[in-house]
């Protein structure tokens, strides 16, 4: 680690499944409820506004009722104390990082407490239903839609998340399927510019091979055990 300059970190859904958010590919879970046609694209809000807004005012709702884990903690420790430099992206649309203490958080898919407006594309913190077309902050028109990357559209801010791929010295992949692309490409961007590369998972991902190490098991348990690995050894 005395050579590690630069972290990126990437975490998906299996470090907020500890904290009781259910995740799209867990049995009995959102992807077995809805069909991702109906509540997770373009083409099924605009078929079916009602049915995606009530679906994202339900999941926003849910937030209250969660905690931040020992992983979320663990990774804001490591924000506070790491002396380098360190991005941590999410795949997550809950602010559970956030709350666990991290202040550097891209948020690639969006969030659940924000708005956009689908009259003058402007984004706005947002805490409460959306169901009865709410009006727009800045513009006042009623056409808020959650502001969350759908299968289709582009995830956010991808210039800056592989500007810090092309540089880092370890990239490290939490809680993640390697399913959905462009995040699962991250570690072949990583290690095409030379870092080392570490997935911490409750089982094998569809790109384990891709990774030089895999640790299996509960993140509340890898991440806070890895942040304490990482510090120490920078103090070597």
């Amino acid at each position: 680690m005395a050579q590690v300059e630069r972290i990126v970190i990437l975490t998906g859904a299996g470090i907020s499944a500890e904290s009781g958010i259910d995740t799209f590919r867990s049995a009995g879970g959102l992807w077995e409820q809805h069909r991702v046609e109906d509540v997770a694209t373009p083409e099924g809000f605009a078929r079916n506004p009602n049915l995606v807004l009530n679906f994202y005012d339900m999941r926003r709702a849910a937030l209250s009722q969660v905690e931040p884990n020992p992983a979320h903690a663990a990774l804001a420790r490591l924000e506070r104390e790491w002396r380098g430099e360190l991005l941590l992206v999410t795949q997550n649309v809950d602010d559970l990082h956030e709350r666990g203490g991290s202040a550097r958080v891209l948020h690639m898919h969006g969030e659940l407490k924000s708005a956009l407006c689908t009259a003058c594309e402007m984004r706005s913190p947002w805490f409460g239903t959306m169901i009865e077309r709410p009006p727009c902050p800045v513009c006042q028109a009623p056409m808020l839609r959650p502001d969350v990357v759908w299968f289709g559209e582009m995830p956010y801010e991808m210039g800056r998340i592989y500007a810090a791929l092309a540089t880092c010295d370890l990239f490290v992949s939490i809680g993640t399927s390697g399913a959905v692309y462009p995040a699962a490409g991250f570690v072949q961007e990583a290690r095409a510019a030379g870092a080392r590369t570490l997935e911490l998972n409750l089982e094998p991902s569809e790109g384990s091979r891709l990774f030089h190490e895999t640790r299996l098991g509960p993140a509340s348990v890898l991440v806070p055990a890895w942040v304490e690995e990482v510090l120490n050894r920078a103090e070597e």
